[in-house]
């Protein structure tokens, strides 16, 4: 019974965390602005997986192949709590209808991948950078 117990644990979904992207979005007093994340269930990453897959011709068989662009941004749409990326003003201020495609207009490429970072940690998931490390210490 005791073993069980140790598996009985709340899942992370839902975990929220403020996130600093950059020193660029600042309120109307000069305070900067955090992004808001959220943590996501595995449910819902199979569910953004299976849609983010396109099909390939390999060796004249049609294969299902996980498009991992698509995925990044179904992820971190579905992450990102605020600024609400589907917002139609933020969307238009920005020059897209696909609310997918906000971030990539909105951010720096070094925002953007800190940004990805912070999803990838309150995900439990580590980013290449830590791969690397590892299998250097490894």
């Amino acid at each position: 019974m005791s073993k069980l117990k140790a598996f009985l644990q709340p899942p992370i979904t839902g975990k929220t965390k403020e996130v600093v992207v950059s020193d660029r979005f600042v309120d109307e007093n000069g305070t900067i602005q955090p992004f808001v994340i959220q943590a996501i269930s595995q449910e819902k990453n199979a569910e953004l997986s299976e849609n983010s897959k396109n099909e390939k011709i390999v060796d004249g068989i049609p294969m299902p192949m996980l498009d991992n662009g698509l995925y990044t941004k179904r992820l971190m749409l579905e992450c990102v709590k605020e600024p609400d990326l589907n917002d139609s003003e933020l969307c238009k201020y920005y020059g897209v209808i696909d609310p997918l495609e906000v971030l990539g207009r909105m951010l720096s490429i070094g925002e953007y991948q800190n940004l990805s970072a912070e999803i990838m940690g309150i995900n439990g998931l580590k980013t290449k950078k830590e791969k690397l490390e590892e299998a250097k210490n490894s």
